[in-house]
Order: C-alpha cells, then sequence, then structure tokens
C-alpha cells in the first residue's frame, strides 16, 4: 500500500469510529421510514375514507368540529390529503401537546386523534432527524457525521479502487465460499461500492434538512447561480384589518386553489396567528407526495391573491428544493425508490459494523505477528547465549 493510501486509510479508519453510531442510527431509521405511508395506510383504518360525489366540507367548517371539544386550542394547518384520505387539523396547545385530528372530509365526523410524539414513526423520524435530542443540537449532530459519513464513502472509493485488471472480479463480488472473516471484508469494501451513488443523494438530500447552507447551494447551483427575487418575496397581508364580509378567507383560499389547480390531489392550508402573514395554500399533484406543487398567498383580511407561483413557473432550484423529501425517501421513483432507498439505508447501516470488524481483526493479526516475532528473537538470543 503506498504511503498516500496509507494516510486516507488513517482517516478513513478514524473518521469511522468517530461518526459510526450515529450512522448506523440514522440509517437504520431512515430504513423504518421508507415504507410508513404503506405500513400506517395498513395498519390504520382511519387513513382511508369513502369517496363520496360531493364537494369538501369548507376549511372553517372542519376547524370548528376538530375544536369543538378543545376551544382553546390553536390551529394553523389544516390537511386535505385526497380524495379517498381524511383531511386533518393540526392543533397546538402551546408547549403542552400537538395534536392530530383526522376528520372525513365529506361529512366532518371526527374519526381519530392522535398525539404527534405517540406515533411511532414520528419518534423514528425525530431519532432520524435529531437523536431525539433538542432540535439544535440533534440537527447539528446528525449533520456533522452525515458531512463525515460523505467523505468516508469517497475515501472508501478510493481505497476499493482496484490497482490491476486482474483485481477487479475480486473488488466486485463477495465470496461467499470463503472465511468469514473474508465474507465480511467483501461486505464492506462490495456492498459499500454498489451503495456509493445512491448513498452520496441520500446524504445530500438529509444534509439540505439539516444545514440551510446546503439548501440554499442547492439552490443556486441548479439555478447556476441565476437570481429569482420573485420566489423569495413573503407576502404579508395589509397591517390595517379590512373585513371582508361574508364566507371566511381560508375558505375562499381553498376554493381559488382548487379552480387554479383543478388536478391537484391533496391541499394545505396555512391560517396564520399573526397579523401581518398572509394565509397560504399549497396544492400538491399527487397525494402524500411533495415534488410538484403549485403556491397560493392571500391576503388574510380580503381575501385578495397576492402571490401565485405554480410548479411550471418555478425555477430549476427551488424544484429541486422541493423534490428533496420524495429523494430522501425514494418516492421519486415509485416504489422501486423506496425499495432501493431501504436496501442502501441498510447497506450504509451495516458499513460500520463491517468496517470495525475489520479494524478489529487486523489489530488482532499484527498483535499475533509481533508476539510470533518476540518469541523468535528469545529463541535466537537464547541460542547465542550458550555457546
Amino acid at each position: 500500500m503506498t504511503r498516500l493510501k496509507k494516510s486516507i486509510l488513517f482517516i478513513h479508519r478514524w473518521l469511522g469510529f468517530i461518526s459510526g453510531l450515529v450512522v448506523v442510527i440514522v440509517s437504520i431509521t431512515g430504513c423504518i421510514f421508507c415504507f410508513q405511508d404503506e405500513i400506517q395506510d395498513a395498519i390504520h383504518s382511519y387513513r382511508k375514507v369513502e369517496i363520496l360525489q360531493q364537494p369538501y366540507l369548507a376549511p372553517s367548517v372542519l376547524k370548528q368540529k376538530a375544536l369543538k371539544d378543545d376551544p382553546k386550542a390553536v390551529v394553523n394547518y389544516i390537511y386535505y390529503y385526497g380524495k379517498d384520505r381524511p383531511a386533518a387539523v393540526l392543533a397546538s396547545k402551546g408547549q403542552e401537546s400537538l395534536d392530530y385530528i383526522y376528520l372525513n372530509p365529506y361529512t366532518g365526523q371526527v374519526i381519530h386523534r392522535e398525539n404527534i410524539q405517540s406515533n411511532f414513526f414520528v419518534v423514528v423520524e425525530y431519532i432520524h432527524l435529531y437523536l431525539l435530542l433538542p432540535p439544535k443540537i440533534g440537527s447539528v449532530v446528525v449533520g456533522i457525521s452525515v458531512l463525515i459519513f460523505l467523505v468516508l464513502m469517497i475515501t472508501g472509493i478510493i481505497l476499493w479502487w482496484p490497482r490491476r485488471k486482474s483485481d477487479c472480479k475480486r473488488s466486485f463480488t463477495i465470496k461467499w465460499g470463503s472465511r468469514w472473516r473474508r465474507i465480511n471484508y467483501d461486505l464492506h469494501n462490495v456492498l459499500g461500492f454498489y451503495a456509493t451513488s445512491i448513498a452520496i443523494i441520500l446524504a445530500i438530500t438529509g444534509l439540505s434538512i439539516a444545514f440551510d447552507w446546503v439548501n440554499k447551494g442547492i439552490y443556486n447551483a441548479a439555478n447556476f447561480g441565476r437570481k429569482y427575487p420573485d420566489e423569495k418575496i413573503e407576502p404579508k397581508s395589509d397591517t390595517l384589518p379590512q373585513i371582508k364580509a361574508g364566507q371566511p378567507i381560508i375558505d375562499h383560499a381553498l376554493q381559488v386553489a382548487q379552480q387554479q389547480s383543478p388536478k391537484a390531489e391533496m391541499f394545505l392550508i396555512y391560517d396564520p396567528t399573526a397579523k401581518a402573514d398572509a394565509v397560504g395554500v399549497t396544492a400538491y399533484a399527487q397525494s402524500l407526495h411533495y415534488y410538484k406543487s403549485d403556491e397560493y398567498n392571500f391576503d388574510k383580511f380580503s381575501g385578495k391573491l397576492l402571490k401565485r407561483l405554480p410548479h411550471s413557473r418555478k425555477s430549476a432550484g427551488l424544484k429541486m428544493n422541493a423534490m428533496n423529501y420524495d429523494i430522501h425517501v425514494g418516492q421519486i421513483w415509485g416504489l422501486p425508490g423506496k425499495i432501493l432507498a431501504f436496501i442502501v439505508s441498510l447497506i450504509c447501516a451495516s458499513l460500520p459494523v463491517t468496517g470495525f470488524i475489520v479494524w478489529l481483526g487486523k489489530r488482532k493479526k499484527s498483535k499475533k505477528k509481533v508476539t510470533i516475532k518476540d518469541i523468535a528473537h528469545r529463541k535466537t538470543h537464547a541460542r547465542l547465549a550458550t555457546h
């Protein structure tokens, strides 16, 4: 091994020690979360409703029904997940609790109440994002570990790269008939190579969640540095309320969004608490997918449409940011994408383990060699002493 590769191996090994445990936890929770929608659909009946040939109930009506038993709660977000799915109201009581209240979007019947912290997959997500630490601390720990993991993948490829053509077959295949230490070595190297490209994509999309500068970097890179100031404008409502008679603004906002995005399957309504914040509606092209969306902002007092940004008019950078979640969980490529993300995450979870076993085996082997050498030296020294 050359001096350069020895230095790279040293870096690879110690960075692995530093980040290994976090990488294992983040990767395993990522595996579990990949299929959270499919698993929850299979075990929770409230995630499906019968389709009725009638329009959805207005968001103000759903909000009123959701808060019937708890009028002191504050609602900022209302979801319409799809024609065959429930609507949901996110009700907050300050620091006390955050509850999802699921309702039939056609009848307004409350079909399920759930504290967000009691949902298994929400807990898995919090472990994945923050390791159950305070978010500001946990996101930094996870983010730095993922950055280190990126370096590990690059240094790993350099170490894996075959020196001769005759080494290629060995570098691409696992020798299942060999001793277990050799199999473990191949699992670390060969699987690491096959997983690298997808693992780097998953890592970068994860980093954009942890670090705003990564998100901005993706945006600027996809736009080749070109500026789109209109995309950055946050519309504000008139600071002097001019209450418009008639239907509530959130109901009007949803109607406009439905008319202008008739093919959208899912809608998210933001009903702000702050006076200056505008009412927001996001219309998603596909239920439970977040890539293609049209965005609308309305004056919360007059109902005037302040901003409309359809998916077709978004810059490449904004589209890349919007598809971040769908890429990260693999669902942008459908079920095959989720399976691929699951397998790659599982391989990533195994790499620190197999790497540690490789290091442990070499350490024991090194000690064994030193011991044999010492014995031989002592025997030679004893013979010379007798003559």
